[in-house]
């Protein structure tokens, strides 16, 4: 849906967080709607030559009320809610790439697993830690591109929730091997994200991923389980 100052709102996105009494980053109250995404579309757009540093802007400034992080639901995300429903992780490892505050983190290790959530933001990451002080959540800074050496293929559950498409294009090959790599033998990698249409327009950030990007992350080894577009999501399941 376009708003009347031109701004795209994903409606089931918003209906989801609206329902679930969720923060949503908007102004409901008037006749305008204030797009979710534009304090980081303006982050991302002053600073183009530094492809991540805008999320520690975006995150600081949100720490004091002066933007608003589109993703922060309070709420693990509803499709891994769903995927997960049932399992047990009990005695197995799981990584959360870019974890912001932490909402999925918790869900995750809430099931059993021994969880490391990342962030390459600071103040994301010292979010998490305070909105979740008794947290079993190994809570750390860390660059996807550039990961601890002990990540590598050391997790039984990876789980990627619009990470990539937070970054440009011509980084989405590049992340998406990184977050293979993080997969041990005999894991399981979970990949949401917004979906777009090879070659559709995009009002960036996010850049979503198109079909041939999401199912790339089936290489090195990993196989493609299931891919599915839910009302504009990817909910995709990938095992090594």
């Amino acid at each position: 849906m376009v708003g009347p100052s031109g701004d795209v709102i994903d409606v089931v996105e918003l209906a989801t967080q609206v329902e679930q009494g969720a923060p949503h980053g908007l102004d409901l109250s008037g006749d305008a709607v204030k797009d979710p995404d534009a304090d980081a579309r303006r982050l991302a757009a002053e600073h183009p030559e530094d492809p991540t540093g805008w999320f520690e802007r975006l995150y600081a400034e949100a720490a004091t009320g002066d933007a608003v992080v589109p993703w922060d639901t309070n709420t693990a995300h509803p499709l891994l809610q769903e995927w997960a429903d049932g399992r047990d992780g009990r005695g197995a490892r799981a990584i959360v790439v870019g974890c912001g505050l932490g909402d999925d983190a918790e869900f995750v290790s809430g099931l059993g697993y021994d969880t490391v959530a990342f962030d390459v933001s600071l103040s994301a990451v010292r979010g998490a830690r305070e909105r979740f002080p008794a947290s079993k959540v190994y809570y750390q800074v860390a660059d996807l591109m550039n990961p601890p050496h002990e990540w590598l293929r050391a997790f039984d559950l990876v789980v990627e929730i619009m990470t990539v498409q937070a970054l440009p294009e011509t980084l989405h090959a590049p992340a998406i091997a990184a977050v293979r790599e993080l997969v041990a033998p005999g894991g399981t990698l979970l990949v949401i994200a917004s979906a777009r249409l090879e070659g559709g327009p995009v009002a960036a950030p996010p850049w979503q991923l198109t079909p041939s990007e999401i199912r790339s992350f089936a290489a090195d080894g990993l196989t493609e389980e299931k891919v599915e577009n839910v009302h504009g999501r990817w909910r995709a399941v990938f095992t090594n």
